[in-house]
């Protein structure tokens, strides 16, 4: 007779680690790199390709020179070190011409001013981009008033000058110590009040940048007063869209009509500012930060009513919207930029002093605005009909809708293509260097090397300024990224 008992294991079995294959660094590979035959090969190519171009450049790095006077200077110094025959990069034409792409040729006694316009950006930014964050907000507060007052002690002792007696350097870095650490307080103390800051900062930079009068950026946030005062007496009885008009045209008149007056006349009585320094003296990053960034934070607001008015119910509203957006999506960007060098001045009112670089500015915005109108509109027609519904069941107006519901969605879907629009935008401001205007990576390094110094001189100023670009755009890439995680309100 068969015996049928079973037998019943009462213990667990210890839990041993997968095969090595299946694990590590090994699985990874296998999966990733040679995970077919077409895989295999590219990964082989693409292997093979990376150490040819290694090979040939780590011993012109390795070989770099950072103290030289001269292209042939550099040369001289690498057949010494490494022999007859041998290549090397040179860096000293970096460390010597710096400031030419940083600053363009911005007078070197006022660096002071765009380094701190510079800095005072990136606090300004700070309650834009981590609103209410109050750790965030103190920490790059303080973070770049550091680094500010560490560039300004850095820039007062290589270019010394001064004033009366007095270390203009010295007195650039206690006056910058003084109001960076009063911002870094307020965003210690209350973050959201630093948004205050940020309203005030255009009339600011434009003073710190250009000069001059300083009743001219006061006349001109007068003008802005006066369009939120109209805006509030008459949106009541008139509505948000009539009575932002009647907002702008009030605005326009005091800008057009009377703030010249009241400014000279103010000037006159008390004239107090600095030395003005004209637009042909701006260029290298500084141009591009100033085209870039006005640019970028005009277009947005822009883009956004342009978006709403295409798909707006009122035929002229949306006949005007689709007009602009075609027509400056039609035409190519070196265009605009020809008609802001040689036509737009014959459309702006009589007596209207518009330099180059805000003439650039103007037509650049309105060219990033088409895109970015196509962009939001993307996002409206993403969202389903059922928010505009609710809408609608509370009892919103058009404005509220979408200022409550249907743009905060739409932004959030909109991201990724504003970003890549705003990183785009950043790097086509190398483009004026056709107009005239000495951006970093033509303009200036032309000049350089123009120089017979630096003459036959090539990849050393196109890596320099790549790098910094890159740094740039990469910064606004990972903030996209953040911005999405942190906005992120589905399954997880």
């Amino acid at each position: 007779m068969q015996n049928s008992a079973t037998f019943v294991r009462k213990e667990m079995l210890q839990a041993q680690e997968p095969p090595t294959s299946e694990r590590g660094a090994i699985k990874w590979v296998r999966e990733n790199l040679f995970s077919s035959a077409l895989n295999s090969v590219l990964t082989i190519v693409g292997l093979v390709a990376a150490f040819l171009v290694i090979k040939a450049a780590l011993p012109w790095l390795l070989h770099s020179v950072w103290n030289a006077n001269s292209l042939g200077e550099c040369r001289d110094i690498i057949a010494a070190r490494y022999g007859e025959g041998a290549t090397g990069a040179c860096w000293a034409v970096v460390r010597e011409r710096w400031h030419q792409y940083l600053f363009g040729f911005y007078p070197q006694e006022l660096f002071w001013r765009p380094t701190m316009a510079f800095g005072l950006m990136f606090v300004a930014l700070a309650p834009v981009l981590y609103y209410g964050n109050q750790r965030v907000n103190t920490i790059m507060t303080g973070v770049v008033s550091v680094l500010t007052i560490l560039a300004l002690i850095g820039i007062s002792l290589a270019f010394p000058q001064t004033i009366g007696g007095v270390e203009a350097g010295a007195l650039a870095v206690l006056v910058a110590a003084l109001v960076l650490g009063g911002l870094t307080a307020v965003a210690w103390l209350a973050p959201k009040r630093l948004l205050y800051f940020t309203l005030l900062y255009p009339a600011v930079g434009f003073y710190l940048l250009w000069g001059g009068s300083i009743w001219g950026p006061i006349g001109t946030l007068a003008g802005f007063a006066v369009l939120v005062v109209v805006y509030n007496l008459t949106k009541g009885q008139l509505g948000v869209v009539v009575g932002t008009g009647a907002g702008v045209v009030a605005a326009a008149v005091w800008w057009l009509a009377i703030q010249s007056h009241v400014t000279g006349a103010l000037h006159s009585v008390l004239p107090l500012g600095t030395a003005h320094v004209d637009s042909d003296e701006f260029g290298g990053f500084l141009l591009a930060f100033v085209i870039g960034v006005t640019a970028i934070a005009a277009s947005l607001p822009m883009g956004i009513l342009l978006a709403l008015g295409r798909r707006s119910d009122m035929p002229l509203i949306k006949a005007l919207s689709v007009g602009f957006i075609e027509f400056i999506r039609g035409v190519p960007l070196i265009t605009m930029l020809f008609t802001a060098s040689l036509l737009l001045q014959y459309f702006l009112p009589p007596r209207s002093n518009f330099d180059l670089i805000l003439r650039v500015i103007i037509l650049v915005t309105f060219f990033s605005a088409a895109y970015i109108a196509e962009v939001i509109r993307g996002g409206l027609a993403a969202l389903p009909r059922g928010q505009y519904e609710a809408a609608d069941a509370l009892g919103l107006d058009y404005w509220q809708a979408q200022r409550l519901i249907v743009m905060p969605q739409a932004l959030k879907i909109s991201i990724p293509g504003i970003v890549s629009s705003f990183i785009g935008l950043f790097k086509d401001t190398t483009l004026v260097a056709l107009v005239g205007l000495h951006d970093p990576l033509q303009g200036v390094t032309k000049v350089v090397r123009a120089a017979i110094e630096w003459k036959g001189i090539y990849w050393e100023p196109y890596i320099f300024v790549g790098l910094i670009f890159f740094a740039c755009c990469f910064s606004m890439s990972r903030y996209s990224m953040y911005l999405e995680r942190k906005l992120k309100r589905d399954h997880r």
